[in-house]
């Protein structure tokens, strides 16, 4: 893991050429051992009506300075409302290296969604020198348009006269034809007063972000409407009680998976232990059927200096963990035997094509789908229904960055690819003719702002949560609406000040989604209903809970640190980076 960089002082110089940005930096004197410092004087860039345009990047300093990123950004409107799904790009992403003197073109690209309608929008591209600096380029552009039917009056009409913080109210604008007769067949301006109290799409879908009476108006052609509604608090209460915890003091634990009475913890990194220090080469096993006093009844020490992860299959009879950092160069994965689920037994080790480690994996039946490290490495599926001699049957890898996590359901597997963003693949659903040893790419959304970390799919409500585990710039959690499997769209976004998510596991039954979100500790979020907009506006947030203080940080030995829940037989199963296992009781 990585710590945010302090952030320089940033100055603004004036805009010297149309659509042209000047990102240019600095050398200052380096302490010892020190590459270089940087400072960044820069300009805003300004597209107008325009949907693309240049910025330039110019190293005006007596080093090279690099890797440089220029990342993607999200859409805001005037009332710094963020536009769900739309996002300002810049390509190439990224340059290794730029020398004294020397300049990079970049090309910055708006991607919009039908959620945009007319008017003027700003985002923030950040420009990052990787490992040293960060700053942001402001972009402004607008979006026009020109009434196609003339009418001679406007009215506004909805389905009901109040609506609860986070949800959805549909209005409907209708103009009255000069030849008698009416349409809805109108791009309206929509806006909402106050500004701050919600957001409103293109086609009249109001989200309420705070309570009291909203007024929503619409314009048309020189011709204007307005209708009130009054909006209630969400007023969600709830608690979470800690009821049980499984210590780990001597390495930082990793992943955990939950199965009937038992659950399955693994290790990571090197955490300093008395005079020396552990690696994470070790997973447990905990009695859990008294939840409020669990007992580790076996470990299993394998060679690795991380076991990222672990799962269970369904049944119960077969688990997996991964490998990261083997003495012997090899990782890959170890399966094991839960016949008897108090003390796995150890079937085999499979390495082949897996030397650079695996990060995560799923058990989907007879298949284990595997996320192996590295750039151009992507995902193996493995044959797994004779465990003592599985085969790859299956690869896939996006093009480009590197694959993180894997979530498979339904016959679909959806992979977290990092800066690819997600990829949904039909391995048995039947969408795209795929199979789990032909799997098959149904669609892919790559408008995301990169670390693309982890998915949860809900098929009930046609959702897919997405995490974006990002250190530099706290991370976001994205709502994507896939009903339509081949063409996914962000909806929504949750975000928390100060660090970045990591795993989520939803109860479906209930519509809470817990969310791990490292020093800030594990989230409980209502989920219930349509999900549109900034949902840490709208009320939905049942509570936080930081169950061991905020400590010195994650990887420090003390203090929250919230890697992954799963919500079982009531209770919410925690794994803490620095504490083990934590068992929480909700009451919501």
């Amino acid at each position: 893991m990585a710590t945010r960089p302090s952030a320089r002082m940033i100055s603004r110089q004036a805009v010297l050429l149309p659509l042209v940005a000047l990102l240019a930096c600095e050398s200052t004197p380096a302490a010892p051992d020190f590459v270089s410092a940087l400072a960044f004087s820069l300009t805003e860039l300004d597209l107008g009506n325009a949907r693309h345009g240049s910025l330039e990047v110019l190293n005006t300093g007596t080093q090279a300075i690099g890797p440089i990123e220029l990342l993607p950004a999200q859409v805001r409107d005037l009332a710094d409302n963020v536009i769900p799904g739309s996002t300002v790009r810049v390509s190439p992403q990224s340059i290794a290296t730029l020398n004294p003197g020397n300049a990079a073109s970049f090309t910055v690209s708006i991607d919009v969604n039908g959620s945009v309608q007319a008017g003027a929008y700003s985002s923030e591209i950040a420009a990052r020198v990787v490992g040293e600096a960060e700053t942001t380029i402001a972009v402004a552009f607008r979006i026009d348009a020109t009434p196609t039917t003339e009418i001679e009056d406007l009215t506004i009409t909805t389905t009901a006269a109040s609506v609860r913080q986070g949800d959805v109210l549909e209005f409907t604008a209708e103009g009255r034809l000069s030849g008698g007769g009416a349409t809805t067949d109108l791009a309206v301006q929509w806006s909402v007063v106050p500004a701050t109290a919600g957001f409103i799409d293109a086609s009249g879908h109001l989200v309420a972000y705070a309570d009291g009476a909203v007024t929503i108006a619409a314009e048309y052609g020189g011709h204007s409407a307005s209708h009130e509604v009054t909006v209630n608090s969400r007023d969600l209460t709830g608690s979470m009680v800690i009821t049980g915890e499984g210590v780990v003091d001597d390495r930082f634990t990793s992943d955990l998976w939950v199965h009937g009475d038992f659950a399955y913890t693994g290790t990571w990194g090197r955490r300093p232990s008395g005079s020396t220090s552990n690696f994470g080469n070790r997973l447990y096993a905990w009695n859990v059927s008294n939840p409020a006093a669990p007992f580790r009844t076996d470990q299993l020490t394998v060679d690795a200096r991380t076991v990222n992860d672990v799962k269970v299959r369904a049944d119960g009879q077969l688990a997996l963990l991964t490998h990261e950092g083997s003495n012997d160069g090899l990782n890959g994965v170890t399966l094991l035997d839960l016949s008897d689920p108090a003390h796995p037994a150890e079937i085999g080790r499979y390495t082949s094509g897996l030397s650079s480690g695996v990060h995560n994996a799923w058990i989907e039946g007879d298949y284990a789908y595997l996320v192996v490290d590295g750039t151009g490495s992507g995902m193996r599926v493995l044959d797994i229904s004779d465990p003592a001699s599985p085969t790859v049957v299956a690869s896939y890898y996006a093009g480009q960055s590197f694959l993180h996590d894997v979530y498979v359901r339904d016959g679909l597997a959806f992979l977290s690819h990092w800066n690819a963003g997600l990829v949904i693949l039909d391995v048995g659903n039947g969408v795209k003719g795929g199979s789990p040893t032909n799997p098959v790419e149904v669609s892919r959304v790559s408008n995301l702002e990169g670390q693309t970390h982890n998915a949860w799919y809900w098929p009930e409500a046609g959702y897919v949560f997405v995490g974006e585990e990002d250190f530099q710039t706290p991370g976001i959690m994205r709502v994507l609406d896939v009903q339509d499997l081949e063409n996914p769209e962000v909806v929504a976004t949750f975000r928390v000040p100060g660090t970045t998510p990591h795993n989520f596991w939803l109860d479906e039954a209930s519509a809470v989604l817990y969310l791990a979100w490292y020093e800030n500790g594990l989230r409980a979020l209502d989920v219930s209903g349509r999900l549109m907009g900034e949902i840490d506006r709208q009320g939905r947030e049942i509570l936080a809970e930081v169950y061991d203080g905020p400590g010195t940080g994650c990887a420090s030995g003390n203090g929250t640190c919230t890697w992954a829940p799963q919500f079982h037989n009531g209770r919410v199963f925690v794994s803490d980076m620095n504490n083990g296992m934590i068992v929480l009781t909700p009451s919501f």
